[in-house]
């Protein structure tokens, strides 16, 4: 049975795919007018929202099997980081709103944070497995 949570990570994956795909083609196609700096920016976001999309599927289908609370706060860290780190540097860049990139520091740390709730899980793997609903 897929529970609220595993329905809003998949709308929020799916979204965040479909961005990938689309803000990828339109880098590649028309951001040719854009500064290095600009494009270095933006390529930098692009490669972690994709690399964290990709992880957060790979969670969330783990986690219909471990039902792990660590596993989930996993799962809800990534999703600030990718919105915090990848989204706040992209609204920066494309809104010119220099002040919104002071989020990006904070979207890194969730990003870690993810990482790390996943090393704990394999530390303490079963002890943390609870049925999550």
């Amino acid at each position: 049975m897929i529970n609220w949570q595993h329905r809003v990570l998949a709308v929020f994956i799916g979204l965040s795919g479909c961005f990938c795909v689309l803000f990828g083609a339109w880098l590649a196609h028309a951001g040719g007018h854009l500064s290095l700096e600009v494009v270095t920016r933006l390529e930098t976001a692009h490669q972690y929202h994709i690399l964290h999309t990709l992880a957060l599927l790979g969670l969330v289908i783990w986690r219909q099997q471990a039902k792990s609370r660590i596993l989930a706060a996993s799962s809800w860290l990534m999703v600030a980081g990718m919105c915090g780190f990848s989204g706040s540097l992209y609204f920066k860049t494309l809104l010119m709103m220099p002040e919104l990139g002071k989020m990006a520091p904070f979207g890194g740390v969730s990003l870690a944070l993810a990482w790390l709730c996943i090393a704990i899980y394999g530390v303490t793997g079963a002890a943390t497995s609870q049925r999550i609903e």
